[in-house]
C-alpha cells in the first residue's frame, strides 16, 4: 500500500471524527443556505500574529454568512505538526491551515524563491510583489496539488543571532557554525557567507546554542524571543536576509464543494484579514524588540546591505535557472 493510500485511510478516520461537528453540508462543502463547520489548523499559540489573522478571517466569514459557515481555529498544534497537517489538508481530512510558504515548495516549486537571500529590498517591496498578479500566480500554483491558496500572511524578516561573536559585517561570519533548515538553499546561503551550515531540528537549537555545538542561528524577532534563544545567544544582527511569507490554504476538494457565493465570501474574507494580520505582526515585532533590548540583547543594525548581497550573489545565480522568471518579476516590483 502506498504512503498516500495510508494517509488517505488515516484521513478518513480523522474526517469521520470531524464530521460530528459538520452539519448539513455534503463532505464539508456548503451550498448557500447549508451549514458548514470547518477547522483551521495553526501551530502557533493563540496570541501569535498568524493565529490572530486566522481568527479575523474566521470572524469575517461567520459574520458574512450569518453563522452559516463556522470556521474554528485550533491553535498550538492541536491538530498536529505542520508537515502532518499539510498532508491532511491535501486529502481533505482537515479543511484549512496556515503554514509557512517554505514547505509548500514541494507542491508549487515557484514558492522556493522565497528561501533565496536578499531578493526583497524591504517589506514594502515584498508586499508589492505578493499583492500583484505574479504573487497570485504562485498561490494559484498550489491548486494542481490539492490546495487552494487563499492569502499570504506576514512573517517578517529573518536575521542572524550569535552566542559570543558580534556579527557586524560579512567577514565576521566566517568560520562560525549556524543552524540551518534542512534545505539545499539554506546550506548554500550559509556557505556563501563563509560560515559552516549545521542542519538540525528547531527543537534542538536552544541546547545546541547553550552547549556550543553551534555559534548561532537565524529567525524573525517574534520567534527569536518566543523561543527564548536570546537567553543563550544575545547578539542579534538585523541583516534581514530572507522574507518568507506565510500562506493561508484550504483543501481544494473542500473548496470545490462550495457554492460560488461561499467561495467569494471565503476568498474575500481571507484577503481582507491580511491587513489586520500585518498590523498585528508589526505590533508584535515592536513589542518583542523592546523586550529583547530590556533583556540585554545586543542589537546590531546593518546600514549597508550591499556587501551581504554581493557575498550571496552566487546563490542567486545558482538557482536562476529554476527561479529566473519569478526573480525577474520580483525585481520588476521594486
Amino acid at each position: 500500500m502506498s504512503r498516500r493510500d495510508l494517509l488517505r485511510l488515516g484521513g478518513v478516520g480523522l474526517a469521520g471524527a470531524a464530521s460530528l461537528g459538520i452539519a448539513g453540508c455534503g463532505g464539508g462543502g456548503g451550498g448557500a443556505g447549508g451549514r458548514s463547520r470547518f477547522r483551521l489548523a495553526e501551530v502557533q499559540p493563540d496570541d501569535y500574529p498568524t493565529t490572530l489573522g486566522d481568527k479575523k478571517f474566521a470572524d469575517l466569514v461567520r459574520e458574512r454568512t450569518d453563522g452559516r459557515i463556522d470556521i474554528r481555529v485550533f491553535a498550538n498544534g492541536q491538530l498536529g505538526e505542520e508537515a502532518a497537517v499539510i498532508e491532511q489538508v491535501q486529502i481533505g481530512a482537515i479543511e484549512m491551515t496556515r503554514v509557512s510558504s517554505a514547505p509548500m515548495t514541494e507542491f508549487a516549486s515557484g514558492m522556493g524563491v522565497f528561501n533565496l537571500p536578499f531578493i526583497f529590498d524591504s517589506g514594502e517591496h515584498m508586499w508589492k510583489f505578493l499583492n500583484g498578479a505574479d504573487g497570485q500566480r504562485l498561490l494559484d500554483g498550489l491548486e494542481p496539488s490539492g490546495f487552494k491558496g487563499l492569502a499570504y500572511y506576514d512573517a517578517g524578516a529573518r536575521s542572524f543571532y550569535t552566542t559570543k561573536k558580534e556579527v557586524q559585517s560579512v567577514e565576521d561570519l566566517r568560520g562560525l557554525k549556524f543552524r540551518v533548515q534542512q534545505a539545499d538553499v539554506s546550506v548554500a546561503f550559509i556557505k556563501a557567507l563563509g560560515a559552516s551550515p549545521t542542519p538540525m531540528d528547531y527543537g534542538e537549537v536552544y541546547s545546541s546554542l547553550q552547549s556550543g555545538l553551534i555559534d548561532g542561528a537565524e529567525n524573525n524577532p517574534p520567534s527569536y524571543h518566543s523561543s527564548s534563544h536570546y537567553e543563550v545567544a544575545k547578539n542579534y544582527t538585523l541583516d534581514e536576509h530572507t522574507r518568507v511569507p506565510e500562506v493561508l490554504i484550504m483543501s481544494q476538494d473542500r473548496w470545490n464543494g462550495l457554492s460560488d457565493e461561499d467561495k467569494e465570501i471565503i476568498q474575500g474574507a481571507a484577503k481582507e484579514s491580511v491587513a489586520f494580520q500585518r498590523e498585528k505582526w508589526d505590533q508584535r515585532v515592536t513589542e518583542d524588540m523592546e523586550k529583547l533590548r530590556a533583556a540585554g540583547v545586543n542589537i546590531i543594525e546593518i546600514d549597508d546591505p550591499a556587501p551581504w548581497r554581493e557575498a550571496t550573489r552566487s546563490v542567486i545565480e545558482r538557482y536562476r535557472k529554476e527561479y529566473g522568471e519569478v526573480l525577474d518579476q520580483i525585481a520588476a516590483a521594486r
